[in-house]
């Protein structure tokens, strides 16, 4: 195994030298602006479509680098922050309908394809201007976070609006995303909100996460609950979403380190241990997508695909987890999901990382971004381990003695089947 020193380079590595430097290369559209997110396996662009949340996303990366990584790299800390600016400027002119809501897709140079019916676009806006607004102290940056955060809040209960398709009074229910990302986008622009509203939100959202969608009998967050918060016997009410459940835990122990909440942070570790022996393939490896909780067939046809946000969002997860109570376990599943992960996600050949598998774990799309992937949960997730790692380096963590590991298979190794 690897040394924690090992680990944290690693990680820090993979971020500044491959993935980052990638999406650099390959997605800024110069002609247009924004960026193209629908690239191949070497990075060319497959298609010129710009999903709204995509390009937020991106912004929001790279401000982010430019805030908390300039010190670490000053010398590309000013190429983050035009690549940011670069983006705003295409949402700003571009990703707007008249009442103020995010489009979710545009044409290459900025015509909207697909009406705004969900709010993701939206929380990726806030979050995107919002970090912006701290790099550069823009009062208009600041202004789009803010009043795109209160229309977030003012459509939360019916998110989708007119653009619902389904009867609302046959079978209503509520799903988990949006108070899973509410926990994170408090914090996100918390420098422009009133503090009782933050505190508000976040009570709010820890309780709908840990309570309302999360079933005690089972042991594991459901994706979708009736309003009441009851288990509805149907394809949605059944369906979990590992993934889904699993990175809201770190949003979690996050938000209970912030409030000193002990008895908080280790519900989220349980819950996340528990949903890690729920979805673990125990005959390939990796998590499975999505899961029925009775055991059913599910919609999703591509239910035992493994993904790469699952997995990285993972590993964030189980190193906090680790670093915040001392769990081993936590530990334990870090070395797994590692192993796992380096192994089959990233591209030795044209870097960056796959994003869909098959469930033996061999490559089942060849692309780079498309649709739904773009440039923000792998660098995110490098950037939230190699800082937990760091600092588990830094307070000499009982792992420290690992003996030192070999780091070129994982850079040059094909992916193992």
């Amino acid at each position: 195994m690897l040394t924690l020193n090992t680990y944290t380079q690693l990680y820090r590595d993979a971020l500044l030298n491959d993935v980052i430097p990638f999406w650099q290369t390959h997605s800024i559209d110069r002609q247009a602006g924004g960026f193209f997110t629908c690239l191949d396996q070497k990075g060319n662009v497959y298609d010129t479509d710009k999903f709204i949340w995509l390009q937020a996303r991106q912004v929001w990366t790279f401000s982010m680098l430019y805030n908390r990584v300039s010190d670490t790299s000053p010398e590309q800390s000013s190429d983050w922050l035009a690549v940011a600016k670069h983006g705003a400027s295409f949402l700003k002119k571009h990703g707007r309908a008249d009442d103020g809501s995010w489009y979710f897709s545009l044409t290459r140079d900025g015509r909207p394809l697909v009406q705004p019916y969900n709010i993701f676009s939206d929380c990726f806006a806030t979050m995107a201007f919002g970090q912006l607004s701290v790099a550069t102290g823009n009062d208009e940056y600041a202004h789009i976070a803010q009043s795109t955060f209160e229309q977030i809040l003012r459509r939360r209960d019916n998110p989708k609006g007119k653009w619902n398709k389904a009867i609302a009074a046959t079978r209503p229910l509520k799903n988990f995303a949006l108070p899973m990302i509410l926990c994170n986008l408090s914090l996100e622009i918390e420098h422009l909100l009133d503090r009782q509203l933050v505190d508000q939100t976040i009570d709010e959202c820890i309780h709908e996460v840990m309570n309302v969608f999360y079933d005690p009998d089972l042991g594991l967050i459901r994706e979708n609950v009736t309003p009441d918060g009851q288990f509805s016997d149907s394809y949605e009410g059944r369906l979990l979403n590992p993934g889904h459940a699993i990175e809201a835990m770190w949003f979690i122990m996050d938000l209970a380190t912030r409030r000193n909440d002990q008895a908080l942070l280790e519900k989220a570790v349980r819950i996340t241990l528990a949903t890690l022996d729920y979805a673990w393939d125990t005959k390939y490896g990796g998590l499975f997508y999505f899961m029925d909780s009775q055991g059913h067939p599910t919609q999703q046809l591509e239910w035992d695909q493994k993904l790469w946000w699952v997995h990285v969002e993972t590993l964030v997860t189980v190193l906090k987890g680790y670093q915040k109570t001392g769990n081993q376990a936590c530990w334990d599943w870090f070395e797994r999901l590692h192993t796992y992960t380096w192994q089959h996600f990233p591209d030795p050949a044209h870097g960056e990382w796959y994003g869909y598998l098959n469930r033996r774990g061999e490559v089942f799309l060849p692309l780079k971004g498309g649709k739904w992937k773009g440039c923000f949960h792998v660098p995110r997730g490098l950037y939230q381990c190699w800082q937990t790692l760091k600092s588990l380096d830094l307070n000499q963590s009982a792992t420290t003695d690992r003996p030192e590991g070999d780091l070129h298979g994982y850079f040059s190794s094909p992916p193992a089947s």
